[in-house]
């Protein structure tokens, strides 16, 4: 709780009796806003209330004394509560709603008030809180020293999975994937870096997470004897995430979580891995620009629920590794397509409508009647949907038909329950159907009487006294009266007992009209009170039956998703993959399914061929040639494989893989305090301590961020490590020509380059993959179609010139000559016998007129005898001082 609102709690004595009632409410949810019911306002005090101005842009106001000092007070109007909560928690704030439950006509002091909610970022159950195509996950992380338990919990749908993690990189990678819109850690853990800088970081207590408590709670919550039937039984880190998830969740939801019925364990060796940097330059779900339509999500979501769009971004960011299962898929992604049968289902699945987040807010007793009337037409949609589905030779669709299920006793109790467009609300009342309740009607009929009551009353009036405009009427805040005009007022009846002055009328009552108010305000209550309690009893029934509707639900998103991937398929010609256990990556005119979508121009295919003899492509060619897009898709060609969806190529083949990992683009971290260079030396750590031989790697110009030789030298080992010891498969880009010297020297290393036309001083692009390397890399030529001034560019082309001529000599003549290593290139890479004579004799006609040159000679003939790949460091050292100490005539001085 803030000071203010701690030392206000002090001396609540002081403080009148509804402000003493708030310290109270508000000390029980310290770290929480507390919007505090009053009348038709909700109202923060104290420092809330200056939280709350600054975040929602209100008036911030004062209400009395408290300490001597004016109370901060600002409030937000009843009515539209639900958007203010909803900036609220979009900026990673907490609200504890606190209601009046008390009758303010028989209260005593301040009404009675408690909390009858907290929305939090992850807790969210609300339709217009909630975005519709994504999953709002709240994530409990337990554990330390590299060994963590992940939960995960989507209450707006009942989701509950968990896993354990060995590192904190492949941490972050999971919670990058789950994307958590809050995440809880014990209070006694320091924030891991892979979480501190989320905006929705709640610490609790670490009891929360003791793994004995926690498996008592999830034993409780799913009604087993033990943990073993979700495979974590042993698991005590998963176990105490997921522990702290329920305890958390049904706190902020002040009661039960009834829809949450199984737990669901996620071993990473049955998905594809994919880190943190895969993810981003991937751009699945997430662009690295601000174009949203620049992602794969974007491009295959054509889902017609919320649900199905939902479950496709999660099979797209966790790619499975069960062949038979993705053959599955594939198969009822084909027979869909066969006779468009997917157009069918597609129309009758959109009117099923989300009704994953429907029946869970069924489950926690928040659903509106709007929900139940798209519950009800789902309901109706079904049997034919089934009947649909079990006509396609497709063992998954026939199967995913035969768990959605029918329910003809709730769609008909829907039917006889329910009018047909209720109002939003059930205070509002007018949401249970005429004959539906014997009871109910009976009360509505005194309401309908009432219209022709006050007409009969009104004409009575009238003739009794001789007031021709007289009129009979009725409000909410002041119930009937009886008006007439102010000038009229004097010939009011005696027994006329005045009820409300206004500016041009006067208004009364009567004893006859008073009666009559009481038993229609007391029967509009009863009705309203008895149409809430038949509300109720229809929520508890469609709750008898939610395990079998969630069921339905779940197979109605795969559904949804494989009719998906049959629409995307047909529309931009997708073929089907083939995964085998045959090692290897075979793609013929394969495209990049998102570049192809935001291009106008045609998209050129490409073919690429990875196997046992083909371990690693190095690629080369021009900037703005394609190499980067060459990668991209053939790592997205893999992921839709494995999600199950046909591929953009015209015909592919893809052996076991079980990562995929990237290395492109650069990017600084500054405020990890990491240079360019340093994020692509980590992220290349990564590929080299985690990649196998069954991986899949995309390198793109390794060893940029530092001096050329340095980069070199590095592009060279790590090309080689990954083509000799890992030996994964392998697309490595670069525009160090001398890597293209790899395959002379390394099994299964392949050249193979962009193509691009060179006309004048123009180039042409042509974006098609060739055999064998690539002449140049036409930066130059690059440089001048982004803009650079014409005079930069010439010169550049007169400096390139020179390289080219003298590619050893220095542009200008240095005061000092400085020699160089010609044995052998960086990082002991051999030069070729042309290029180290003509730098041999460059450095000669450059130290002959040096008085040092005898010595130079000397040290030239004998770095000539130096093999430095033979020699051990303390070989290498002894060699250094040797030659330090060598004489102009050879000898050791």
């Amino acid at each position: 709780m803030s000071t203010k609102n701690s030392k206000s709690s002090s001396r609540s004595g002081q403080d009148t009796p509804v402000m003493t009632q708030y310290l109270r409410i508000k000390s029980e949810h310290p770290e929480t806003l507390l919007f505090y019911r009053m009348g038709d306002f909700y109202e923060l005090f104290f420092d809330d209330a200056q939280r709350a101005a600054a975040l929602l842009d209100i008036a911030l106001t004062t209400r009395g004394k408290s300490g001597g000092k004016p109370i901060p007070m600002a409030g937000v109007p009843a009515h539209a509560v639900d958007a203010y909560i909803a900036k609220i928690v979009r900026q990673g704030e907490s609200v504890a709603v606190c209601e009046q439950i008390g009758d303010p006509a028989t209260s005593r002091g301040p009404v009675e008030r408690k909390v009858v909610r907290i929305v939090t970022p992850g807790t969210l159950t609300e339709e217009h809180l909630l975005e519709e195509h994504r999953d709002n996950m709240l994530v409990a992380v337990h554990g330390g020293k590299g060994h963590w338990g992940i939960a995960g919990l989507e209450i707006s749908s009942g989701r509950f999975v968990c896993t354990e993690i060995d590192g904190d990189l492949s941490a972050r990678a999971e919670i990058e994937r789950i994307a958590p819109a809050e995440i809880l850690i014990p209070d006694d853990l320091s924030p891991p870096n892979f979480v501190s800088e989320h905006p929705a970081l709640r610490r609790i207590p670490a009891w929360h997470f003791d793994p004995i408590s926690a498996r008592n709670l999830l034993i409780e919550q799913f009604e087993t004897l033990d943990l073993r039937a979700f495979e974590i039984e042993d698991r005590p880190l998963a176990v105490g995430a997921a522990g702290a998830l329920v305890f958390y969740a049904r706190d902020t939801q002040q009661g039960s979580l009834p829809h949450v019925r199984s737990l669901h364990f996620e071993g990473h060796d049955d998905a594809l891995t994919l880190d943190a940097a895969t993810r981003r330059n991937l751009e699945i779900v997430r662009p690295l620009s601000d174009n949203e339509s620049a992602t794969l999500a974007a491009v295959m979501d054509r889902s017609s629920t919320g649900m199905g769009s939902r479950l496709l971004r999660r099979w797209l960011t966790r790619p499975i590794r069960d062949h038979e299962e993705i053959a599955l898929r594939l198969n009822a992604v084909g027979q869909l397509i066969e006779g468009r049968a997917f157009e069918y289902l597609r129309k009758m699945i959109r009117e099923v409508g989300d009704i994953e987040r429907i029946l869970s807010r069924i489950g926690l007793r928040s659903a509106r009647p709007r929900d139940l009337v798209q519950l009800r037409s789902a309901l109706h949609i079904l049997p034919q949907l089934r009947s649909v589905a079990l006509e396609i030779d497709s063992p998954r669709v026939q199967a995913l038909a035969g768990t959605s299920g029918d329910f003809p006793e709730i769609a008909q109790l829907l039917d006889r329950a329910l009018i047909e467009s209720p109002p939003v609300l059930i205070r509002d009342g007018g949401v249970i159907a005429s004959g539906y309740d014997e009871e109910l009607d009976e009360l509505r009929g005194v309401s309908v009487n009432a219209e022709a009551f006050m007409e009969d009353l009104e004409s009575k009036e009238r003739k009794r006294s001789g007031l021709p405009n007289l009129r009979v009427g009725y409000n909410r805040v002041h119930g009937y009266f009886i008006e007439i005009s102010r000038v009229q007022s004097a010939r009011a009846p005696a027994d006329y007992i005045r009820r409300q002055t206004l500016k041009n009328v006067e208004r009364y009552i009567t004893p006859e009209l008073k009666q009559f108010e009481d038993r229609m305000l007391g029967s509009r209550e009863r009705a309203l009170a008895r149409e809430k309690m038949l509300y109720e009893s229809l929520i508890d029934r469609i709750a008898e039956d939610l395990g079998d509707l969630q069921s339905c639900a779940r197979s109605i998103a795969q559904l949804d998703v494989l009719c998906t991937f049959a629409e995307r398929a047909v529309t931009l010609d997708y073929r089907a993959p083939v995964l085998d256990d045959a090692p290897g990556i075979e793609i013929r005119e394969g495209r990049h399914p998102v570049v192809e979508r935001n291009t106008d121009t045609p998209f050129v295919p490409n073919d690429i061929t990875l196997d046992n003899e083909r371990r690693m492509l190095v690629v080369t060619g021009p900037n703005m040639g394609g190499k980067s897009t060459l990668m991209r898709q053939t790592a997205l060609i893999a992921l839709l494989a494995h999600a199950g969806s046909f591929v953009p190529a015209a015909a592919t083949r893809i052996g076991p893989i079980d990562r995929i990992f990237t290395r492109i683009g650069s990017g600084d971290d500054l405020a990890g305090g990491r240079s360019t260079f340093m994020v692509e030396m980590s992220e290349m750590a990564q590929i080299l301590n985690n990649a196998t031989s069954i991986s899949l790697v995309l390198i793109d110009e390794i060893g940029r961020g530092t001096s050329t030789y340095d980069g070199l030298a590095l592009a060279w080992a790590c090309a080689c490590d990954l083509s000799s010891r890992i030996r994964s498969f392998t697309l490595f880009a670069t525009h160090y020509f001398e890597l293209t010297a790899l395959p002379s020297c390394t099994d299964g290393v392949v050249n193979v380059h962009l193509d691009a036309i060179e006309h004048g001083e123009r180039l042409v692009f042509m974006h098609r993959v060739k055999e064998g390397p690539a002449d140049r890399s036409y930066g130059i030529a690059v440089a001048a179609l982004a803009g650079i001034p014409a005079e930069v560019i010439g010169r550049a082309r007169k400096i390139l010139s020179t390289i080219e001529d003298h590619p050893h000599a220095a542009l200008t003549e240095p005061s000092t000559p400085q020699l160089g290593l010609f044995g052998s290139g960086p990082g002991g890479i051999p030069m070729l016998p042309e290029e180290r004579e003509l730098a041999i004799e460059s450095s000669s006609a450059e130290v002959d007129s040096d008085p040092r040159s005898d010595r130079a000679q000397a040290l030239l003939q004998a770095l000539d005898q130096v093999d430095p790949d033979a020699l051990s460091p303390k070989e290498a050292l002894d060699t250094l001082y040797r030659l330090k100490s060598l004489g102009t005539d050879g000898s050791i001085r």
